[in-house]
């Protein structure tokens, strides 16, 4: 029997390195977190908006069932991108982490403290046999001082953004960003922007609705509201 190699022989166990210094089971985690319906996130003047795709694949599932958006406590949001039950085990965690935090400390738990937290398990699962890394990229976003917005990848890097996307057509997504953000946009204008960065993780074919967006965003009042449909298909047209 041949020993394996090339990235076969680094591919088994998330613990090996590869001679080019990658972990594979990482990057094949960062993939699946790719192929996930576009989501995004952008700080504007008095908040932090996020977005989601929540395409529905069939017309007998119940659009309702279908979760890209998480509320993790009442200031602070999440999108997820990836495998939806990686997603949910994240989103769970998070919630716990802000209510012990609350129950100790007596006030809403800061943006940056929970994003660092759910990158620090996310990194633990890149450092031992027996487990795989999270296949899901989040996007977190919420106000306490101010609004912030922050990513978290597979392999436990955090970075904190102005405006960002996830999933299919992240790269349009951003590039579209980098166009036309502006940091003294107010709440309409973010969603005007939102729509149009999610048009373009629209497969050809398809069209993109007021129902299949899930979109909110968190302000000073500290308590992550849905957008109004109006609003939304005001921009649609």
């Amino acid at each position: 029997m041949y020993p394996l190699s090339g990235a076969a022989a680094y591919d088994r166990a998330i613990t090996l390195f590869s001679p080019e210094g990658k972990l594979y089971q990482v990057e094949y985690a960062t993939k699946a977190a790719d192929m996930g319906t576009l989501g995004l996130g952008i700080v504007y003047k008095d908040g932090v908006l996020l977005a989601a795709d929540k395409r529905v694949t069939s017309r007998l599932v119940v659009g309702g069932s279908v979760e890209k958006l998480f509320q993790v406590d009442r200031h602070i949001g999440v999108v997820a991108s990836g495998i939806v039950g990686d997603s949910r085990a994240l989103v769970e965690y998070a919630r716990d982490v802000a209510e012990r935090y609350r129950f100790t400390y007596g006030e809403p738990i800061p943006v940056h403290y929970l994003a660092r937290e759910v990158a620090k398990l996310k990194q633990i699962y890149t450092q031992y046999g027996g487990i795989r890394p999270f296949g899901v990229v989040m996007l977190i976003g919420g106000f306490y001082e101010r609004p912030r917005l922050f990513e978290t990848v597979p392999s436990g890097a955090l970075m904190e953004y102005k405006a960002e996307a996830i999933g299919f057509g992240k790269k349009e997504a951003v590039e579209i960003f980098e166009k036309e953000y502006k940091e003294d946009m107010k709440l309409e204008e973010a969603v005007e922007l939102a729509v149009k960065a999610l048009r373009v993780g629209i497969p050809e074919g398809e069209e993109l609705t007021v129902e299949r967006i899930a979109m909110a965003y968190v302000d000073s009042e500290m308590e992550l509201k849905e957008v109004d449909k109006k609003l939304i298909e005001r921009y649609l047209g």
